[in-house]
């Protein structure tokens, strides 16, 4: 198993960053992808859902491309605008049920 990571060590900077940026795209979507299905199953139905679930895909979209340009700070701060996206989906969810 040795051979996919020589691979991997021999890609340029930018293209190893391009990968660890794909990786963590499929971490943080499986936490929004949770959150969209709560809020859609508990029928929020709001502009700040909306803006919540689109902002998101904007988000993770700066934070490839900041990763791949290696802009750590701009990258940080579209990981947390994600996040937020998400935490705030959870919570009009959770408003949603409370009634």
């Amino acid at each position: 198993m040795a051979a996919p990571r020589a691979m991997f060590d021999k890609l340029p900077p930018y293209a190893q960053r391009a990968t660890w940026a794909h990786q963590n795209s499929f971490e943080t979507f499986m936490v929004f992808s949770v959150a969209a299905l709560m809020a859609y199953v508990t029928g929020v139905n709001s502009q700040t859902s909306a803006v919540a679930a689109i902002a998101f895909v904007i988000a993770r979209l700066l934070y490839s491309i900041f990763y791949i340009l290696n802009i750590p700070i701009l990258r940080s701060l579209m990981f947390a605008v994600g996040g937020l996206c998400s935490l705030t989906l959870f919570i009009q969810s959770l408003i949603q049920v409370k009634g």
